[in-house]
């Protein structure tokens, strides 16, 4: 029976690390209840001792009817009992919870599908922890079920698990395995008896005393979970961690310079299926114009998905330094429209390290360390985030024109060898299909617009978010077959017809420019966005829209004016001008181009820009960490000081007699002597005493439980040879003593502040200067009484474990 306790204590535990994963906490209580139900079960089964092999079944029949109960009530028979009706509405709940699964990224709606997934899936980890446990007697077998339970949290959600859920699951845990090795040890030394006859009778004599032993147990667990969650934060991050983080800095080593990053793709399914829309930042431009904000660029595509090289900042290339690195393959010769833009990030937004900017952008102030790639202009830091901050971009947004971009000239070497690569399995029909849908006497610019115009004029395409993914099966239904989606198939399959047609190409993923305030421009969840960026030589990256925008698509989605040349405006630009094999003077921090641009940022921003936090250098965090380290090696000391000035005040005060100011002493004629001995025990002369005896425990001195305080003073004061004062000091603290507890009257005592601090000199001077520094600075006496309270804490589990169901005693008839 303690077993199955043990056992759904250790399930619901395990099962907290879950909260992650919800927005709200009805997916827990009622994961509680069927816990409580397979606990019940299992505790029923041990009490009438049921075969083994019979209790899982009947947990698991008792969670149906517990889920019929609670999901499918009013189609059940008595509201409990499963009818065929009551079935299919369970199987209804589970098929649009799958569903659900798939639509939102954690944190999760707590919809009756998704609830009632999370509460079958806990509820059979708790059969199978009771199975392996209480049935077939395997306790350390149940960390196989719990750890499932545990790593869900950590495969789905990007976010560490936090360190209280760790404990409280390994706490669980390491109940079951106190209480499994409780009942073996119990079992030790017990007379092993066979039953001849039905008269034959025997006692078994009492269990073998297992309470150092289960004690010992419990301390070895309980320092293995806190090494478990001490030590990973005391050593140092291994460089670099490929698996989870993206490298970024110098690309060398040192510790704290590593960022990890989301799933764009996932996070972006996510935010736009999140049932509220809530608001992500605001901001306000220069020119009135909304624009769309940038945080990822993905530019590598597997076959299966599209993700993003490992960004690097450069520590030359701070955004409180110095501008924006030039935009790659924007030519000096280009206008540029300029424009200020100011963000202010909603405080709600959590664990974001890439700030969201328009492309491309010349300058950012910005409170922090925030570094932008070179490649990519994506800006992000390994020590901020972007949660609350309010920051100013300067963007330089070329102008480009249909005439511009038809006489675009070839991409640079280093351009089509990153942004043209594609699988080789891609499939064929894909190929077919870009060159089917272009002409191919176009130039890049006007095939970019054909893809665009396919997939929101001419396809047959359909938005909607219920869709399966961005993988290569995945794309391939979506252009050749049903050729539904949301923007994230738009964008990705965009730009693999793009790189298709040999024009470079990448996913963007951050958000549109959002909706119209009073205030300035409104982004929320809900415009969360992936959109294609085309590279043309001579102006750089430039942004197309294949999604449908309106209300049919993602309402807040625009389509850039250039990529609309009937209505774009006739310029007699020469834009043959940018040459295409010449390297771009612009890539050079000193060029002469780059120069201009730089005297006209500082005339824009006027000087005034915002006090940017450098973060701590290394020898202060090394400092700092010295300092809680000894502080946290002093707590004993402080203790002891603290309680030494406490009794220190109150030896400080005179002791007075009967009728005097702070005796306590009432006539010993009117209560009994008992009463008067428990009364007459003096605040001031306990406190003495009380400090003499951590005295004697911090020098290593002993004080045997026999004795009196006469002869305690006599032994010490003979045995280590004390001076005529000192021994005078600690006779009249003994005599004190005495007087308290034996004397009718106390009489006048006066103060014993003089006498304790010359006892204590006495003392100290009988001993080494090793013990003297250990007691000040870990005095046994303290230690002592942690040990104490920890042995006090641990037997709480005692009182736990001892915890018993038993069936009443039949009355005689």
């Amino acid at each position: 029976m303690r077993l199955s306790i043990a056992s759904g204590v250790a399930t619901g535990a395990v099962a907290l690390a879950l909260y992650p994963l919800f927005q709200g906490g009805a997916w827990f209580w009622s994961s509680l209840g069927a816990i409580l139900v397979v606990t019940g079960v299992g505790m029923l089964a041990g009490h009438y001792t049921l075969p083994g092999w019979l209790a899982p079944p009947v947990q698991v029949l008792a969670v149906l009817l517990y889920l019929t109960a609670v999901f499918a009530g009013d189609e059940a028979w008595a509201r409990v009992f499963p009818t065929w009706d009551s079935l299919d509405r369970l199987d209804e709940l589970l098929t649009t919870g799958f569903a659900d699964i798939q639509r939102f990224a954690a944190p999760v709606p707590d919809n009756a599908g998704i609830v009632l997934l999370t509460c079958g899936g806990v509820g059979l980890i708790a059969v199978l922890v009771d199975l392996l446990a209480a049935r077939l007697r395997r306790a350390a077998l149940t960390g196989l079920p719990l750890l499932a339970l545990f790593t869900v949290p950590a495969a789905v959600i990007v976010e560490p698990i936090s360190w209280p859920a760790f404990i409280i699951g390994a706490l669980g845990y390491l109940g079951i395995l106190v209480a499994d090795g409780r009942e073996r040890v119990g079992q030790w030394g017990r007379a092993v008896l066979v039953r001849r006859t039905s008269s034959f009778t025997a006692t078994r004599p009492n269990p073998a005393d297992t309470g150092p032993l289960r004690l010992s147990g419990r301390r070895i667990g309980f320092t293995a979970i806190a090494l478990a969650v001490l030590l990973p934060a005391l050593l140092p991050t291994l460089e670099p961690d490929p698996l989870f983080n993206f490298g970024v800095g110098n690309g060398r080593g040192g510790g704290g310079n590593s960022i990890s990053i989301p799933n764009p793709m996932v996070n972006l399914r996510g935010q736009l299926s999140l049932p509220e829309n809530s608001t992500v930042l605001t901001y306000q431009a220069s020119d009135s114009t909304p624009r769309y904000l940038r945080m990822y660029s993905l530019d590598v595509f597997d076959g299966e998905q599209w993700t993003m090289s490992e960004p690097r900042g450069r520590p030359e290339d701070r955004t409180s330094e110095a501008p924006m690195p030039p935009p790659p393959g924007q030519g000096a010769n280009v206008p540029v429209t300029p424009a200020t833009v100011t963000v202010t990030v909603s405080p709600q937004v959590r664990r974001l390290s890439f700030l969201p900017l328009p492309y491309p952008v010349s300058r950012v102030t910005v409170a922090g360390d925030w570094r932008p790639d070179r490649d990519t202009l994506m800006v992000f830091s390994t020590r901020n985030t972007a949660g609350g901050l309010t920051y100013q971009a300067l963007t330089a947004e070329p102008e480009a024109t249909a005439d511009r971009l038809k006489a675009a000239p070839s991409p640079a070497t280093a351009i089509r060898d990153r942004y043209l690569t594609l699988p080789e399995n891609l499939p064929e029909e894909i190929r077919q299909l870009a060159l089917s849908e272009t002409k191919q006497d176009a130039s890049p610019y006007e095939q970019a617009i054909q893809l665009q115009e396919f997939f929101t004029k001419t396809g047959g395409f359909t938005y909607s978010l219920a869709t399966q993914g961005h993988d290569g099966p995945a794309l391939t239904d979506f252009l050749i077959r049903n050729r539904t989606g949301y923007c994230e198939q738009f964008a990705a399959s965009m730009a693999v017809l793009a790189r298709v047609l040999g024009i470079p190409s990448r996913v963007a993923i951050g958000y549109t420019g959002g909706s119209v305030t009073s205030e300035g421009w409104q982004v929320r969840t809900h415009d969360s966005h992936a959109w294609p960026e085309l590279y043309f030589e001579g102006v750089g990256w430039l942004r197309f829209e294949p999604t449908p925008a309106g209300g049919a698509g993602q309402g807040s989605a625009t389509v850039p004016s250039y990529t609309r040349p009937e209505v774009a405006p006739a310029t007699s630009d020469e834009p043959s001008a940018a040459p295409s094999s010449a390297p771009d003077d612009s890539d050079s921090p000193t060029g002469a181009a780059d120069d201009r641009r730089r005297e006209q940022l500082d005339r824009d921003s006027g000087g005034a820009l915002i006090p940017v936090d450098e973060g701590m250098p290394p020898a202060a965090k090394i400092g700092i960490g010295v300092a809680i380290a000894l502080l946290v090696a002093l707590i004993p000391a402080l203790i002891r000081w603290q309680l030494r000035a406490r009794r220190a005040r109150s030896y400080s005060r005179p002791v007075k007699g009967p009728g005097g100011e702070g005796s306590a002493v009432p006539d010993p004629t009117a209560v009994a002597p008992a009463a008067v001995r428990e009364i007459r025990w003096e605040p001031a002369v306990t406190a003495a005493w009380a400090e003499l005896d951590d005295a004697l425990c911090d020098y290593g001195m002993s004080r045997q439980v026999s004795e009196s305080p006469r002869a305690l003073a006599r032994r010490l004061a003979e045995q280590y040879v004390f001076e005529p004062e000192a021994a005078a000091a600690l006779a009249r603290i003994a005599a004190a003593v005495e007087r308290m507890l034996y004397a009718r009257t106390p009489g006048e005592i006066g103060t014993l502040r003089e006498d304790m601090r010359t006892v204590r000199r006495a003392l100290a001077a009988t001993v080494t200067r090793g013990r003297r520094i250990r007691a000040v600075l870990l005095p046994p006496s303290t230690l002592l009484r942690a040990r104490a309270m920890g042995g006090r804490v641990l037997d709480g589990f005692d009182r736990l474990e001892n915890i018993r169901l038993r069936r009443p005693a039949r009355k005689g008839a």
